[in-house]
């Protein structure tokens, strides 16, 4: 999941689709400056990570953003950060210990 989110490409996808809602792959298409071939493989990419959904309306495709994986990643993330909040408030308070003592 994480590999297929880390591409440029493929975080712009999910960025347009979740502001826009379910598009045409030809709509999607119409926001890159690549092939429609190129769009559909990276689409498929998050097909099989299952960060979006293709749903068929009669001859439409419309593919969907899947919010629940991404809110896992963004959990990650957020644990993460703590931690490394933790690290840096017990980094200021040596530096800060070190500063009072100096004086």
């Amino acid at each position: 999941m994480l590999k297929a989110a880390s591409d440029p490409t493929r975080r712009a996808i999910l960025t347009l689709l979740a502001q826009n809602g379910p598009m045409r792959v030809t709509d999607i298409h119409g926001q890159f400056d690549m092939s429609l071939n190129s769009v559909s493989k990276h689409i498929k990419v998050l097909e099989r990570a299952g960060l979006v959904k293709r749903r068929t309306d009669w001859r439409e495709h419309l593919i969907e953003v899947q919010m629940g994986p991404l809110s896992e990643i963004d959990k990650w993330f957020a644990d993460l950060r703590s931690i490394w909040d933790l690290r840096l408030d017990a980094l200021d308070a040596l530096i800060t210990k070190g500063n009072e003592e100096d004086e």
